[in-house]
């Protein structure tokens, strides 16, 4: 129960002011969660499912995605602990993407009446959320120009940065290494390239000295060099705190 307030409170805390009224909700819906542990590669939430639950990831690594008929995958998000990457199944009622585990993964699973319940009690809390929904949208359109517009060495750049920045907002960087428990064909799905576009692509960074990998995480050697190459500018994450790097 305590990481399902530590982790939400913190995520909150991370795009706005958390009052006290809204920390008693979030306690209160952290006693009403179930904690369930998931492998690597299964889907949380399916394309078409009608959810009763909200989902949010206390440990592990997890994706929003489609598949199209082809069998291709293309993820469209990222999401680290804290995050309840279905928020929105509040309201849409049908999901139209799936929601899927990268590594072994743990959630709490709150039930959609409970949540509804005590965001009608707490408008604080009830607002906080309405915003973390609108920042997955500011997120969406920054990844669409990415893929749009940018190249492969800028794309993964970007996408490098944005993780940091996000891990670093949530405690889990303090230094210049981030956990980063993705293979290349997940970042190749994510910037719509292929697994030796990507190699090639991360190999260059490397001769650049703008990172170091180890594996599951990233090391970055020059921050102001990474930024520049993936023309990152953190708005759109619109950050209440000042957490970057």
């Amino acid at each position: 129960m305590q990481r399902v307030i530590t982790l939400l409170t913190r995520k909150l805390e991370t795009i706005g002011a958390v009052p006290a009224d809204a920390r008693e909700c979030i306690e209160e819906l952290a006693t009403l969660a179930r904690i369930k542990e998931f492998a690597a590669a299964h889907d949380l939430v399916s394309e078409f499912d009608r959810p009763d639950v909200c989902t949010m990831v206390l440990s592990g690594f997890v994706c929003r995605y489609k598949v199209v008929p082809d069998g291709r995958r293309q993820i469209m998000s990222f999401h680290i602990p804290g995050d309840i990457p279905d928020l929105q199944s509040l309201f849409l009622k049908t999901m139209d993407h799936s929601v899927g585990t990268l590594v072994p993964t743990q959630v709490a699973l709150f039930a959609h009446t409970d949540v509804l319940r005590v965001l009608k009690r707490c408008p604080e809390l009830n607002h906080l959320c309405w915003r973390d929904t609108l920042i997955d949208a500011a997120v969406f359109r920054e990844w669409m120009v990415g893929i749009g517009r940018r190249k492969a060495y800028a794309r993964i750049a970007h996408l490098l940065c944005e993780l940091m920045v996000r891990m670093r907002a949530m405690g889990f960087a303090s230094g210049p290494e981030y956990e980063l428990p993705i293979t290349q064909t997940d970042i190749g799905d994510a910037l719509g390239l292929s697994n030796v576009h990507v190699s090639r692509t991360l190999g260059e960074l490397r001769r650049s000295k703008l990172l170091a990998f180890r594996p599951g995480a990233v090391t970055v050697l020059d921050w102001d060099g990474l930024a520049q190459a993936g023309e990152f500018d953190p708005t759109y994450l619109h950050f209440d705190t000042d957490v970057a790097a």
